[in-house]
């Protein structure tokens, strides 16, 4: 598959390139986007959630009330889940939610995302750029000359590039990443994919090994 190359401003630099089928040609398999995407979202969360359980809350325990013929369901001291203000069963406790996927099915989900791009005609190859200073008015003006203002953008660069990220930062809709740190679910979150032309080498030597 064969995609012209741009230029920053919007321009046909009268250059094509030929984006590698072993990674923008395959068939996506949605499974392992599911397992890929599920992974990367469990590894967000913190697992800090936490509740006092019976034996953590603050109060007496004496026993309220006999054990039979309240009426009741039975409860022994103040701290009973029964009551307002007792301890919670089972509640959360601090866990880790990371999950691990094995190599092998990393590489084949961002294979199979890049080609469900592909496939969408939702990349767009640029030459290699860069900010003389972080601008964020400059980082506009690129994605208008490109047709993706206003849409989910993630640019992707050979090396991180600091003026380029802190230009894109205030931008709900784009972000900006080095080739080597692009995954499953950052490609799929977004709408277009603008990828600097050095990029596509760096993105071979990963995901072809």
């Amino acid at each position: 598959m064969e995609v012209s190359v741009l230029n920053i401003n919007g321009q046909e630099t009268g250059r094509k390139v030929a984006l590698n089928d072993a990674i923008f040609g395959i068939e996506p398999n949605e499974h392992v986007l599911y397992l890929a995407v599920k992974q990367y979202l469990a590894n967000q969360r913190q697992g800090t959630a936490k509740s006092k359980e019976r034996s953590e809350v603050s109060g007496s325990t004496r026993k309220l009330g006999r054990q039979k013929g309240g009426g009741g369901a039975r409860r022994g001291d103040i701290n009973s889940p029964v009551l307002v203000g007792g301890g919670r069963v089972f509640g959360p406790k601090p866990r880790d939610y990371r999950q691990k996927l094995n190599k092998k099915v990393n590489i084949l989900a961002r294979k199979s995302a890049l080609s469900y791009m592909a496939k969408e005609n939702a990349i767009i190859v640029v030459e290699d750029f860069t900010l003389d200073a972080p601008k964020t008015k400059d980082f506009i003006n690129i994605t208008k000359n490109l047709k993706v203002e206003g849409k989910k953008t993630l640019v992707v660069l050979p090396v991180e590039d600091k003026n380029v990220y802190l230009s894109a930062r205030n931008l709900k809709e784009a972000q900006v990443m080095g080739a080597a740190n692009i995954n499953t679910y950052k490609i799929l979150n977004s709408e277009v994919l603008v990828i600097a032309e050095s990029s596509l080498k760096t993105i071979d030597n990963i995901l072809n090994k």
